[in-house]
Order: structure tokens, then sequence, then C-alpha cells
């Protein structure tokens, strides 16, 4: 059997706690809803979406060995994920992610991926121990829950020099923590419209402008999403632009992965710009309206 992965997915692997409420909610509503608990994280939300795109993903995170970290990786293992390169800390729980959304959207979510944090450079110890190829050259999917001394030391490292970097922020609130691989060039960022205003420290109309800026600012390569409203991928060499379908908002937590998954996935297989993005914008809008999972 070929133990070769198609991608890293490197970042988050924890427990998604999602509290949804059918009717709009404001700050302090308490109503009646569902509560699931899911396989979560971004990393590991984009590694299960490749996994439905026909690709053969592997983790590196960090997982405890607490019952909630056993049944996380058979969870992963089930859906066909490889597991065998996680960080498994005999000390640390197993992190964890908690929303509240109605049906106007995200109203509140808190991330807990602090065990991730502390394992710091731990979680990479494949890439130097050789249980992967070095250089490794292959894709490379990669979160901003690492902490930003990580990510910085990644972005100059020559660890990933040759790897196709993909680069998503996790939330705006660490958007800042991808700023070294804008400023070293490197890797494709995938951010949505208040994301790129943090990393380049302004506000934008569109996509196009975002991505146009970061740009720049020095990003090898830009893919800026804003809601149901025309996302775009940007390189030095060419700028597309294309709106998303109009369907009823049935979710948004792992919306982004999902995108950023079905774009990855897209190029990977070899389409062309337009139909990757295309692919990409499309997946979203099923997972947005219910019709799919991660």
């Amino acid at each position: 059997m070929n133990n070769t992965p198609h991608i890293l997915c490197i970042g988050s692997v924890l427990w998604d706690v999602i509290g949804h409420c059918d009717t709009a909610m404001r700050l302090g509503s308490d109503m009646p809803g569902r509560i699931s608990r899911l396989p979560g994280g971004v990393a590991l939300n984009i590694a299960m979406a490749l996994r439905r795109f026909g690709l053969k993903p592997a983790l590196l995170s960090c997982v405890g060995r607490d019952p909630e970290g056993v049944e996380l990786i058979q969870a992963c293992a089930a859906r066909g994920l490889m597991t065998g390169l996680i960080y498994r800390s005999d000390d640390l729980p197993t992190d964890k992610y908690m929303a509240v959304e109605g049906k106007n959207g995200l109203i509140a979510a808190i991330a807990d991926a602090h065990s991730l944090e502390t394992a710091g450079a731990r979680i990479l110890q494949p890439l130097q121990d050789g249980d992967l190829a070095i250089p490794y050259t292959g894709a490379v999917a990669l979160d901003g829950n690492l902490t930003v001394e990580l990510l910085s030391d990644i972005a100059n490292s020559p660890l990933l020099a040759q790897a196709d970097l993909r680069l998503a922020p996790a939330s705006p609130g660490k958007a800042m923590r991808l700023a070294p691989f804008v400023k070293a060039g490197r890797g494709t960022l995938y951010v949505n419209l208040e994301e790129a205003g943090i990393l380049c420290a302004r506000e934008f109309d569109n996509s196009m402008q975002a991505a146009e800026e970061l740009l720049a600012q020095g990003a090898a390569r830009a893919v800026v999403t804003n809601g149901g409203n025309a996302a775009t991928v940007a390189s030095p060499d060419a700028q597309i632009s294309q709106d998303p379908a109009i369907v009823p908002v049935a979710r948004v937590t792992g919306a982004g992965d999902t995108f950023m998954a079905a774009h990855i996935a897209a190029e990977l297989l070899g389409l062309t710009p337009e139909a990757a993005l295309d692919a990409a914008l499309s997946a979203a809008a099923l997972y947005v309206s219910g019709e799919t999972t991660i």
C-alpha cells in the first residue's frame, strides 16, 4: 500500500462543539436549538474535505491521549485520514472549538487551541526525522492556529522551502499570524475580506481590491472571499473574480475550509484557474446550504 500522502494538513485537529438556532440571534439571546459535537479544526476540516474530493491527506498536529483524543483519532481514521504523523501528548488535553450560530450567521466562537500552541515545533518532527521525504516538495495546507513564532520559523525555514504552501489564518483574530508569509513572499493566502483588511491595515470594498493590495505588500498569491459577493484569485500574472451562487444559509462554520480544500483539490487535479475557482465556490455554496458535509 502506498503510504505517501497527497498533501500535508498542518494545524488544528480538535472537537467542534456547535450550537445552532434556526432563528436570528443577537447578543444575550437564549434560544432553543441543537448542539452537535463533530471532528473539526481548520487543518482537520480541510483534510476531511480533501478526502471527499479524492485526495489522501496526512495530519500534522497535537492530539491528547485523553479519551476525547482517542475518540478523535478514531474518527479521523474512519474518515480515511492519515493520523500516524500526529504528535500524541500524554499531558496536554485535546483541543476544542465552541461556536454559536443563528439564522443570521455566526454569533460568537471561542477556539481553545492551547495544546497545539504548547506543543509548538514538536508537531513538525516528521519533517525532520525521516518520516517524510526531505526536502518536502508536495502540497501543504497550513493554518494560523500555530504560534506566531512557529509560523515565522516555517516561513523562513528550509523544511518547507520547496513545498506548495496553502495558508489559512483560521480566524480574523489570527490573521496577522500570516504576516511572515506575506513578508517572505511565500505560499498562497486564503483569506476573507476582513482578514485581508487586517493583514493590510486598511478596509476594502471588494475582493479584487484586497487581493491586489496583498500582492502589493509582498504576497506571492492571494485568494480572497467575500461572503455572498465575488471572490478573487490573484497572482502577479493574472487576476480572476467570480460570483458565488445565491443559496439559503444553513450553517457557516467550516465554509471557508471547504472552499479552500475544494480549490486546492481542483488545482492539484489540473483544472484551469477559472474552473478551480468555480469548483471551490460551488462546493462552499453546497456546504453553506446544508446539502453537503465536510
